[in-house]
């Protein structure tokens, strides 16, 4: 009898109860259903870059068309109003490219030019933005100022290149001296332009909440002259390559602009065409610098 009762309770005890509710395993998604990971991330990453991708698509194809229409009017020597018969063909120019690679003196004018706009533009960047700054803001500095200014802004970089040459005693300074003022006064009307466009109901709530001026300078005229501000140095740098080349091919000695010149004086079709498209790859490259540092310092322009 007591073997019996404990089957029973054995077996009880194995039944589960009644009133529990079945478990279930966790059931696992098949992996083939449903997309993976990565694909994930880059239907993500599409939809936010869509815009960009676009431009790059359409500026890739752009370049494509300008160099097969360039290939087809040299390779056919067109003559309609414009002479293709001495332009270099794009291989010429690639086949130049090659072995200006293995040849340091091409290296060599490409780093004197850039080092030559790096020190051009910046000190024209340090003196025209708080210049221009000083006389948006003061009314006496800008009678001052603005009339000499407005006198010598027209004078093109390129006739400075004697004037130069007498005022500093040799040539890389009168270089950087050129490069220096082509870029300085797109930089100086610029901020300018900023600090008229800037709200004056702005100034007086600064000077109602009892800001001083240099507050108000820091906390109201910089940053709503800052877009107007990074114009100007992209504009800057634009005219500043211009104003270099050109006294590199007039009082240089080495640079591109100078790798340039002597091409055509030598008759090397294929080394002027290599040395314009350098310059407009670095000019390019610079703007292009300019506008990604000015999207960091100003996240909330577009500019």
């Amino acid at each position: 009898m007591e073997s019996i009762a404990l089957r029973r309770e054995q077996q009880t005890a194995a039944e589960p109860a009644t009133g529990a509710e079945p478990s279930y395993a966790p059931t696992v998604q098949s992996q083939g259903g449903a997309p993976p990971q990565f694909a994930l991330y880059l239907r993500r990453w599409l939809a936010l870059n869509r815009s960009g991708l676009r431009a790059v698509l359409i500026g890739a194809i752009s370049l494509a068309l300008f160099l097969l229409a360039w290939h087809l009017l040299t390779e056919y020597r067109v003559v309609f109003f414009v002479r293709f018969t001495n332009v270099p063909s794009p291989s010429a120019v690639y086949e130049s490219l090659t072995r200006a690679m293995h040849d340091s003196t091409f290296f060599m004018h490409v780093i004197l030019s850039c080092r030559r706009i790096l020190f051009g533009f910046s000190l024209a960047a340090l003196i025209a933005v708080p210049l221009g700054l000083v006389m948006g803001r003061f009314r006496l500095a800008h009678e001052i100022l603005f009339p000499i200014t407005e006198v010598l802004r027209p004078i093109p970089a390129i006739a400075w290149v004697p004037m130069a040459i007498m005022l500093w005693p040799t040539n890389e300074q009168s270089i950087i001296y050129i490069t220096f003022l082509g870029s300085f006064f797109p930089i100086l009307v610029n901020t300018l332009h900023g600090m008229s466009l800037v709200d004056p109901v702005l100034v007086r709530a600064a000077q109602c909440l009892g800001a001083r001026e240099m507050s108000i300078f820091r906390e109201v005229y910089f940053p709503a002259s800052l877009p107007h501000i990074f114009t100007g140095l992209t504009v800057g740098m634009g005219v500043a390559w211009v104003s270099l080349i050109a006294a590199e091919m007039i009082s240089g000695q080495f640079g591109i602009g100078y790798f340039t010149w002597e091409a055509y004086s030598l008759v090397q079709y294929a080394d002027i065409a290599l040395g314009m498209i350098c310059i407009g790859v670095l000019g390019l490259g610079s703007s292009a610098l300019i506008r990604g540092f000015g999207r960091l310092v100003m996240p909330w322009s577009r500019t």
